[in-house]
Order: structure tokens, then C-alpha cells, then sequence
């Protein structure tokens, strides 16, 4: 059974960066692209980022630039780094492996 534990989230200020974590049991993490989705109030569910398991990273043209995706297959953990966060950011994080997520974190910016 497949487990997926955002962590990370939280306030920040427009300018700021955070950082998020996902911790995932019961796969071989390494073999698999990893993503990042996110959901805003009233918004679609978008795909922030991905990241294969070769180590090759996409991101959405909304974050490219700002955001990083990465992962430590030693620690099964998958990350975003979220830098010169816009009010637009927030929404509830969420990483995915092939249609299963974990509980969500939320990202709130705001002054």
C-alpha cells in the first residue's frame, strides 16, 4: 500500500520561499517519476512539477523559474522548493504517484 506524507506547508509573506517534503512508503520510490500538483479554491487541480526517476525535471510555466523539484531516493523523499512566492501560490500541495496523493499541505501567501 502505497503512502504519500506532505509536509512543509504553511504562511508566508509575497517574496518569501517555503519548502515542502513528501515522505513515501510502499513503492521502489526510485523507479518512478514523482509529481507535485496543487489545488486552489475554485480552481482546476494543476500539475506543478515532475520529476522522472532518471532526474529530469517539468515544471508549469506558472512557477518555472521560481520553483525546484527534486529527490532524495536514499530518504524516499520527494521536494519542492517554492521561492519568490506570489499570493497566486496558494492552494493545497499535493504529491502524487500515478493517481495516488497524500493528505495535502497547505501553502498560504499572503502580506
Amino acid at each position: 500500500q502505497v503512502q504519500l506524507v506532505e509536509s512543509g506547508g504553511g504562511l508566508a509573506q509575497p517574496g518569501e520561499p517555503l519548502g515542502l517534503s513528501c515522505v513515501a512508503s510502499g513503492l521502489t520510490f526510485s523507479r518512478y517519476t514523482m509529481c507535485w500538483y496543487r489545488q486552489a479554491p475554485g480552481k482546476d487541480c494543476e500539475l506543478v512539477a515532475l520529476i522522472t526517476s532518471a532526474g529530469s525535471t517539468s515544471y508549469a510555466d506558472s512557477v518555472k523559474g521560481r520553483f525546484t523539484i527534486s529527490r532524495d531516493n536514499a530518504k524516499n523523499t520527494l521536494y519542492l522548493q517554492m521561492n519568490s512566492l506570489k499570493p497566486e501560490d496558494t492552494a493545497v500541495y499535493y504529491c502524487e504517484w500515478y493517481g495516488t496523493r497524500g493528505q495535502g499541505t497547505q501553502v498560504t501567501v499572503s502580506s
